[in-house]
């Protein structure tokens, strides 16, 4: 099964927004960095225009800290952050994996099936990059998917900081086999058209989070 793609289309700014992300998430660009619009806008080959409009999108992501006359700096991890963060995501991934189980159209359940597949098949790979891009196809999927504005700018706002947070500790508490059928289990049950099972996985997948972020704190 070919992974999905993520989309080559939407302006530059968008452009750079996603390649930056990926960036900071995958610690190529690690906290603390101080980051340069002129250095960014070489190595992505972009305007300095669109790499300041996707570092302000960042920075209300959390993902960067704007301090003006000072430069932009790449945001600290913080474990216990991470677990007040996941309060929330809790009870918004239930919400909108109910929902998108709910309200998906035949072709969305149909790419549910194919995250699900290839999340089992990328931790059978030790492909952590790979489980890292289906991760975020599937958070954005399912935030569209489930067809409410107000929770998909909420868990927008969370993704990337907890894809992050994952990818800094994965290798030292993480199990990938057991973090990808969990996450299988929730895009199965919405490509099922399961609403409760589909709750019920989402509940089950932020008990794992949960567990991994505290395993953290004592490392």
């Amino acid at each position: 099964m070919p992974p999905p793609t993520r989309p080559d289309d939407g302006t530059l700014t968008d452009r750079a927004y996603r390649e930056l992300e990926e960036l900071i998430v995958t610690l190529q660009l690690p906290p603390g960095t101080v980051l340069s619009e002129h250095t960014l806008a070489e190595r992505l080959d972009i305007g300095r225009t669109p790499i300041r409009e996707a570092l302000q999108r960042l920075a209300r992501d959390g993902l960067v800290v704007i301090m003006p006359r000072r430069g932009i700096l790449v945001s600290e991890i913080n474990p216990r952050l991470q677990l007040r963060l996941l309060e929330v995501r809790r009870e918004l991934e239930r919400l909108m994996a109910r929902l998108a189980a709910e309200r998906a159209t035949a072709a969305e359940r149909q790419q549910f099936a194919e995250v699900a597949r290839g999340m089992l098949k990328a931790a059978t790979q030790a492909d952590d990059m790979e489980f890292m891009r289906l991760d975020q196809h599937f958070n954005g999927l399912i935030a569209t998917v489930a067809r409410n504005e107000f929770a998909r700018r909420s868990m927008g706002l969370m993704n990337a900081l907890s894809r992050r947070f994952w990818y800094q500790h994965y290798q030292e508490v993480a199990d990938l086999p057991l973090a990808a059928k969990l996450h299988a289990a929730v895009a199965e049950a919405v490509a099922e058209g399961k609403p409760k099972a589909a709750a019920t996985a989402s509940d089950r997948l932020i008990d794992y989070i949960e567990d991994f972020a505290r395993k953290t704190l004592d490392t």
